[in-house]
């Protein structure tokens, strides 16, 4: 089950401000479809051993802590770059970004229980600040942390089918007791993007089956 994590809200109206309060909580699961193959990871392309590390390995590791996408990638080969240049290039009308909380945000679901977007932006809030965010922006990416024992990790996880407790959950799931100083969000502008390369981008970052990132704990 995914857990409900941080502030109860008006799910009638299905639309809060995210703030920066919020309890982590040790249990969150990524519930959408898995890859397919142990560590095919890249859009069923790139094999990428080590990526989703299991049992003792789980925590360890240069992938165990999403900063950015330039610097998750950072560690693949100019090999790797030129032989799968569609994993190392955003998508057009895809964007990421490094918020601190509270966003400054009212996400919305997109239809009941799958998606989120973005309704508004608060004026004044840390969004409308930075002046990237634009109203109707789908949430495609999140960062997410995992707790598993003593351990834990913290991945940018695809996001598209999250309704709004899951998504609120991994946003607040970016605290400081996790060495989280922001929340690193990617969204789709629906004007500019294709839908379908996006989330074959995002396939990248989709857990495999056996990852503890998709099982409860």
């Amino acid at each position: 089950m995914i857990s409900r994590i941080g502030l109860k809200f008006a799910m009638a109206a299905v639309a809060a401000v995210i703030a920066s309060t919020g309890s982590v909580t040790n249990g969150f699961v990524v519930n959408s479809q898995p890859a397919k193959g142990r560590y095919d990871t890249s859009c069923n392309s790139i094999v990428v051993p080590g990526m989703w590390p299991i049992g003792l390995n789980f925590g360890k590791g240069e992938f165990k802590f999403y900063r950015s996408f330039d610097s998750f990638m950072n560690v693949f080969t100019d090999e790797d770059r030129e032989a799968f240049p569609e994993v190392f290039n955003i998508p057009t009308g895809v964007f990421e970004v490094s918020m601190t909380k509270p966003l400054g945000i009212v996400f919305e679901e997109i239809e009941v229980g799958k998606g989120v977007y973005v309704k508004e932006l608060v004026e004044g809030g840390m969004a409308e600040r930075m002046g990237k965010i634009q109203p109707d922006d789908i949430l495609v990416g999140v960062t997410a942390i995992k707790v598993v024992g003593a351990k834990y990790e913290r991945r940018l996880i695809p996001a598209r089918n999250f309704d709004f407790d899951t998504a609120v959950g991994a946003i607040t799931s970016n605290d400081p007791k996790w060495q989280c100083d922001d929340v690193v969000l990617m969204f789709e502008r629906p004007s500019e993007a294709d839908r379908a390369a996006t989330d074959k981008f995002m396939e990248f970052f989709e857990p495999p089956f056996e990852s503890p990132w998709k099982q409860p704990q």
